[in-house]
């Protein structure tokens, strides 16, 4: 058989594989800001597997160093200013009354 009357088989394509987000000297630690910064969205959630394009170990290093730097306040836990804002409002809408100095 011709290999030019083979319908079904798909060429070969070159791809580049992708460099991993975190080399192997790369320490995983609740201090290492600048490391555990890169995986934590705009909103201050830690980003997926997926989109991190990390192991299966290195994720579960990567959250964990994440949640004791929130703990020690390293961190925040959420990262949304709006939200710690308080307005008459907001303190109306609560059923909050206004102090009065």
């Amino acid at each position: 058989m011709d290999k030019s009357k083979r319908p079904f088989l798909k060429s070969k394509r070159s791809f580049r594989r992708r460099l991993p987000p975190i080399q192997s000297g790369d320490l995983i630690d609740y201090r290492n800001m600048s490391l555990i910064s890169r995986f934590i969205s705009e909103q201050g959630k830690i980003l997926s597997r997926r989109v991190n394009k990390l192991t299966l170990k290195q994720q579960r290093l990567i959250t964990t160093a994440i949640k004791q730097a929130r703990i020690l306040s390293l961190l925040p836990f959420l990262n949304n200013e709006k939200q710690f804002e308080r307005t008459e409002s907001t303190a109306q809408t609560l059923g909050l009354r206004p102090r009065n100095k």
